[in-house]
């Protein structure tokens, strides 16, 4: 049995999943939250089981690492007897920068680099690497595999990653367009194409709508383009996020408010989105609700969201030079069927038709267009957890 365990690590957080690869099903999934916090618990699901939840003090990701893997294999609440049972563990990790573009067997350099990345990925790189750390101290001599979220922007070429800034920056500093999601856009991408019987260098677009939101475009499941940049902020209007603005507008608000550029970029991805232009809600139900009751702010805040997801689509159609897909995915692109019917709506100028009894779903992967719809539009639930296992397993069979 192949059994794959999917690790993503927070600060402050460790989630797991294990997969049994022979048929792709979850056996287990888990949550420890409040690592090094007080009131640090662990909650696990088990298909069939009770959930099994305990509250004690977890000091550190090696703690809660331990109380990972005593969960898994507990005689009562686990699933596995022991930790051989695991073939090996596949880690989310953001940031790989220039130097790891593609899933990687874990080691020393590895982990160097993950390092050398810390300033690209703040909040995430150092708990990924804390994460490895913790699965080699508790289950020693099991492979570890990094799966990057950048790796599937970096199928761009370098028309589409560079910033039209002097050159000198990306040689001495790596600044580029690296794209986040990537994990999402890969696993939705390829399913698209699987799942629609398409050819196999199918043209595809992805849109990934959730707090965070980001559209790829791709052909045979390859980047060709993504939405996000050097870090997530750039591209669609998210929750929080501003998504693209012109940069004199921080410099403009730093000398306006009197504020640094720090404090303006905090604004940008905390303070904007949806939230700053409603200022309602950064959640888009509550926008969404708010529009429907005719409120102003929800209406502004709705119209730029969509406006520029048609607008990215429309820029890959061009990027692609066609397109045979769109894919709507994550939290708002699977639930949300106005959202859908809006953007499609937009883009019926291009034959692009949606089957309104087909659109009325949720998270379940289904061809959603009209059967005379000249590009055929799906709605793909993501899987980056599973993505992650493949990768794994196919470095560690």
């Amino acid at each position: 049995m192949n059994n794959i365990l999917v690790v993503n690590c927070g600060s402050s957080s460790l989630k797991y999943q294990l997969i049994n690869m022979d048929n792709e099903s979850v056996i287990a999934k888990g949550l420890v939250e409040r690592i090094g916090i007080d009131g640090s618990n662990i909650t696990q699901k088990v298909p069939g089981k009770p959930d099994y939840k305990i509250e004690t003090p977890m000091k550190d990701h090696v703690d809660a690492a331990n109380h990972m893997f005593k969960a898994l294999t507990d005689p009562t609440n686990g699933v596995i007897k022991s930790l051989d049972e695991i073939s090996a563990i596949g880690h989310r990790v953001l940031h790989g920068g220039i130097k790891l573009t593609e899933s990687v067997l874990v080691d020393q350099h590895v982990k160097d680099v993950i390092k050398e990345c810390f300033d690209l990925g703040p909040l995430h790189n150092p708990a990924n690497l804390m994460g490895i750390e913790a699965c080699e101290k508790n289950a020693p001599g099991k492979k570890n595999v990094a799966v990057f979220d950048t790796t599937f922007g970096m199928g761009m070429e370098e028309k589409a990653y560079l910033y039209a800034i002097p050159y000198e920056y990306y040689e001495k500093y790596s600044i580029r367009r690296y794209g986040f999601h990537g994990t999402s856009h890969m696993f939705v991408s390829r399913e698209t194409i699987k799942f629609g019987n398409l050819k196999p260098d199918a043209k595809v677009i992805v849109c990934h709508l959730g707090n965070g939101a980001s559209v790829s475009a791709s052909i045979g499941g390859k980047c060709v383009d993504t939405s996000m940049g050097l870090t997530p902020l750039e591209g669609l209007v998210m929750g929080t996020r501003s998504g693209d603005v012109d940069p004199a507008v921080l410099q403009f608000i730093c000398n306006k408010e009197k504020k640094d550029i720090n404090e303006v970029l905090n604004i940008l991805n905390k303070k904007s989105g949806l939230l700053g232009l409603s200022g309602i809600s950064s959640d888009c139900r509550d926008v969404e609700s708010a529009y429907d009751k005719g409120d102003k702010g929800a209406k502004r805040a709705f119209d730029v969201m969509t406006y520029r997801i048609e607008k990215y689509i429309g820029a890959y159609m061009v990027a692609l030079g066609g397109c045979d897909a769109i894919s709507f995915t994550a939290g708002i692109g699977e639930n949300d069927k106005g959202i859908r019917e809006t953007i499609c709506n937009q883009l019926s100028f291009l034959g692009v038709k949606l089957d309104k009894e087909r659109n009325n779903i949720r998270g379940e992967a289904r061809l959603i267009s009209a059967d005379d719809s000249s590009i055929k539009v799906f709605l793909m639930p993501t899987n980056e957890e599973l993505m992650i296992a493949r990768e794994t397993l196919r470095l560690t069979k």
